[in-house]
């Protein structure tokens, strides 16, 4: 059940300190420092909402204060080159969730004047790759695809997680007091009368909290600091700050994410589960000048050149921490993108990864055992703009009357070593590796190259149809495909299921109860376990299907 807070709880968690403790709370963390991690952790990724690679104090912040992250960047991986999956919200989190950057991704731009981008069933999220191997799932917060129904290809529920809460729709989370959010499949009316950040805070302490032996994962999408800057109560430390009313506000915005961080780590250690758990921080895209901000103010996007909405560095080069107990402290400057993800936390799962997706696994880097490079990283927004990096080389294209582009378009090169924010045009001097560079962005651009994968079932002339898709890159071995404990569903053993293909198998459908398919087979030296609940299919359904085979 999700209660609204009090009128004074509301107050008390914006403005309470809730820094994290200085020292670990239990000798089990301070003797795990040994740059390791669990085996298949907890996984907890906070994803915030228009926050600038500049705005917390690791990455050079001074007006703003973000104690809580500064002290998991200490204590944890820094990322210095981390990258968003695009420079505004949905696209990116299309790369987030899917490992596939926006020249290959389902949700390539933001909707302009028609209705909004959605998932397909075709999309697979590291939600539905983790769900499968037995971890229980949430996403809390923004979600940022339409549309506003429930048991649609879309919705939360359905791309892997076990429980939603928040908005669906990203417009809806512009409003920081809403009239609704959704639960499940669910409106909660709220009345206008509830801060959506806490009620966001108190569910993702409550999930942390839930007994079980699964592991879990915790998908917490902040929807600030985006504009509106809206906060209940004033400013707080900000309020005298001889600044706008939306930049002091702005700050309490970020200062109070910080303080979310914070609770949701103090409730990892209350449940004695933080040596267990992987905490992932990072921001959707760069930093937003959106009703009446001022980025320029904070030096939101640090040394880099432009904001959200931009294919330059400061609008998609976003902060990124990795904490846990286990880790050692260090700071990474190898350059990682959202698509790398989901192979990352398939790896942590110890699950066979997706093949044919953008992303690779950065799990080594975690440990500072090393992991594989990008040939490049690519942005896309259709009919707008391009960027590619390369190694050092970045290069920038935008289209006719984009950006101040003529004609015909504009093109321009950049090496961001010697040059990170980007000043410095060299495409005139550099015209042979411009155009390789443009020749390789376009060869990246284009459909989806993924193969189906997982576990999925149908019901078919009064049969429950399972089938087990391999689209990982290696060959499972010692299939055995069946249903959970009905009695006259058997399970069907096949030597080997090859990459690119599938097995189907039709079984009778039980009298009764919720229907699990199951998936047992070996891959990669470890054996695996996948398990679907099968969907759309109530009891008295089958209760039709089976009077009517008589």
């Amino acid at each position: 059940m999700i209660n609204r807070p009090s009128r004074r709880a509301l107050f008390a968690g914006t403005l309470a300190g809730l820094a994290l403790p200085a020292a670990t709370s239990a000798g089990a963390e301070a003797t795990a420092r040994r740059g390791t991690l669990p085996a298949r952790p907890n996984i907890l990724l906070i994803l915030a909402d228009d926050l600038g690679w500049g705005e917390i104090g690791s990455n050079g912040q001074r007006s703003i204060s973000t104690p809580n992250l500064d002290r998991l960047a200490a204590e944890g991986v820094q990322f210095k080159a981390a990258y968003s999956g695009a420079p505004l919200c949905a696209p990116s989190r299309c790369s987030l969730l899917t490992g596939l950057h926006a020249g290959h991704g389902t949700v390539r731009e933001n909707p302009e004047g028609g209705q909004q981008h959605a998932l397909t069933d075709a999309d697979l999220t590291f939600a539905e790759v983790l769900r499968l191997s037995g971890y229980r799932t949430a996403c809390i917060g923004k979600w940022g695809f339409g549309p506003e129904e429930p048991d649609q290809d879309s919705h939360p529920n359905v791309r892997g997680f076990d429980e939603f809460y928040g908005y669906i729709e990203h417009v809806h989370a512009h409003q920081y007091f809403p009239a609704y959010l959704w639960h499940n499949g669910e409106k909660v009316h709220l009345g206008g009368k509830s801060y959506a950040p806490h009620l966001f805070r108190e569910r993702a302490v409550e999930f942390i909290r839930q007994d079980g032996d699964q592991p879990f994962l915790l998908y917490f999408a902040s929807n600030l600091p985006h504009a509106p800057s809206v906060i209940p109560g004033d400013a707080g430390r900000y309020e005298n700050r001889p600044w706008s009313a939306a930049n002091r506000r702005h700050a309490a915005q970020v200062a109070r994410l910080d303080n979310d961080v914070a609770a949701l780590v103090r409730a990892l250690r209350d449940a004695g589960v933080a040596e267990r758990t992987l905490v992932l921080f990072t921001s959707d895209n760069g930093p937003h000048s959106e009703k009446g901000v001022t980025p320029e103010l904070f030096n939101s996007n640090g040394p880099f050149r432009g904001d959200k909405r931009d294919v330059y560095e400061g609008g998609i080069r976003v902060p990124m921490i990795a904490w846990s107990p286990g880790l050692r402290p260090r700071v990474e400057r190898q350059p990682v993108a959202f698509w790398d993800v989901l192979p990352t936390l398939a790896d942590l799962a110890r699950v066979p990864p997706p093949a044919h997706v953008d992303g690779l696994s950065f799990t080594g880097l975690l440990t500072g055992a090393g992991a594989p490079r990008h040939r490049h990283l690519v942005w896309n927004r259709p009919r707008k703009a391009q960027a590619m990096r390369r190694g050092r080389w970045k290069v920038v294209r935008f289209n006719p009357h984009i950006a101040g582009a003529g004609p015909r378009g504009r093109v321009e090169l950049y090496d961001l070593d010697a040059d990170p924010g980007e000043r410095r045009d060299l495409s005139a001097r550099k015209p042979e590796l411009t155009r390789e560079l443009l020749a390789e962005l376009d060869r990246s651009i284009g459909g989806d190259p993924r193969t189906p994968y997982g576990l999925r079932t149908e019901l078919t002339a009064g049969r429950l149809v399972v089938t087990l898709y391999n689209g990982s890159a290696v060959p499972w071995r010692n299939v055995r495909l069946g249903l959970d404990r009905p009695r006259r569903a058997r399970a069907h053993t096949v030597a080997r299921v090859n990459p690119g293909t599938a097995l189907s198998v039709g079984f009778p459908l039980p009298s009764s109860g919720r229907i699990t398919a199951r998936a047992a087979f070996d891959a990669g030296g470890r054996s695996h376990v996948f398990r679907h609940v099968h969907r759309h299919v109530h009891r008295d359904v089958l209760r039709d299907v089976l009077r009517d085979e008589g």
